[in-house]
C-alpha cells in the first residue's frame, strides 16, 4: 500500500483575548500564553501552513510574541479596536479561497456563523480551544476539535521591579534593565 499524501494549506486564526482568557481561567494563573511551538506542530501534522494571525484587541501587544510568531510561523499579530470577531472573520472569509482549512483558536460562539459560512464555501473548519470554554454548538458545527490543554501553554511571568541602593532620604526606583546604575 502507497502512503497518502496530504496537501492541504492551512490558516490558523487566533482570538487572542478569547484564548488567553480562557487559559486564565482554565488554569487559574495570570498572563498565560500559547506555547505555539508545541501546539502548531500537532495542528497543522503534515499539512502546510499558509498563515497565521494573532488578533488581540488593544494597542499593548508584545513585541516578544510578534517577533516569535514572525520568526517561526512567518505569522503576524493584528490589533483590534474593540474584539477581534470582527476582524478576525473579515480575514477568514478573505482566506477562503485561498486556503483548504481554517483553524479558529476561540470557543466563542459569536464564530459559529462563520463557520456555517466557510464550510458552504468548501473550506474545512477546524476549532482549538479550552475544553471548559467553547461553546458546544461550536464544536458540534466544526469539522474537527483540538483541546488545548495546560501543557499546550505557558506562565509569562512578568519582570519584577528592583529596587536599586539608594541613599537616606531618597526614593526607591526600579533598577535600569541593563544592569547599569543610573
Amino acid at each position: 500500500m502507497n502512503p497518502i499524501t496530504i496537501s492541504q494549506t492551512v490558516a490558523i486564526l487566533i482570538d487572542g483575548n478569547n484564548i488567553e482568557r480562557s487559559l486564565e481561567t482554565e488554569y487559574g494563573a495570570e498572563s498565560r500564553m500559547i506555547n505555539f511551538d508545541v501546539l502548531v506542530p500537532r495542528i497543522l501534522k503534515e499539512r502546510g501552513l499558509n498563515r497565521l494571525i494573532y488578533f488581540r484587541e488593544g494597542q499593548n501587544i508584545s513585541s516578544r510574541l510578534a517577533e516569535k510568531l514572525h520568526d517561526n510561523f512567518h505569522g503576524s499579530v493584528r490589533a483590534c479596536h474593540k474584539s477581534a470577531d470582527i476582524p478576525l472573520s473579515i480575514k477568514a472569509t478573505q482566506l477562503a479561497g485561498k486556503v483548504d482549512t481554517i483553524v479558529i483558536m476561540s470557543g466563542d460562539s459569536d464564530y459559529v456563523e462563520l463557520v456555517r459560512h466557510l464550510k458552504s464555501e468548501g473550506v474545512r473548519v477546524e476549532i482549538c480551544a479550552v475544553e471548559n470554554h467553547v461553546a458546544q454548538v461550536l464544536k458540534d458545527e466544526a469539522d474537527y476539535f483540538y483541546l488545548v490543554e495546560k501543557s499546550d501553554s505557558f506562565g509569562a511571568n512578568m519582570p519584577q521591579q528592583r529596587s536599586v541602593n539608594r541613599r537616606p532620604g531618597q526614593k526607591n526606583r526600579p533598577a535600569p534593565r541593563n544592569g547599569k546604575k543610573a
